[in-house]
């Protein structure tokens, strides 16, 4: 779906968000994105190293 965006498209974006949200603000919520990214990368990350910890002790049980 976003593959078809483009260039053209991509720089309209950018321009629609300045004049909405103004100089100021667009840097402030380009940080709040990144910090939500970020939370999310590292959340999905412990659910995934949680869940091969636990199929290790389950592999790690049936062997004994």
């Amino acid at each position: 779906m976003l593959s078809n965006i483009g260039v053209p498209g991509l720089i309209l974006i950018l321009v629609l968000a300045l004049i909405i949200f103004g100089p100021k603000r667009l840097p402030e919520m380009g940080r709040a994105v990144g910090q939500t990214l970020k939370e999310f990368k590292k959340s999905a990350n412990e659910l995934v190293n949680d869940d091969d910890k636990k199929d290790s002790k389950v592999e790690a049980t049936k062997d004994l």
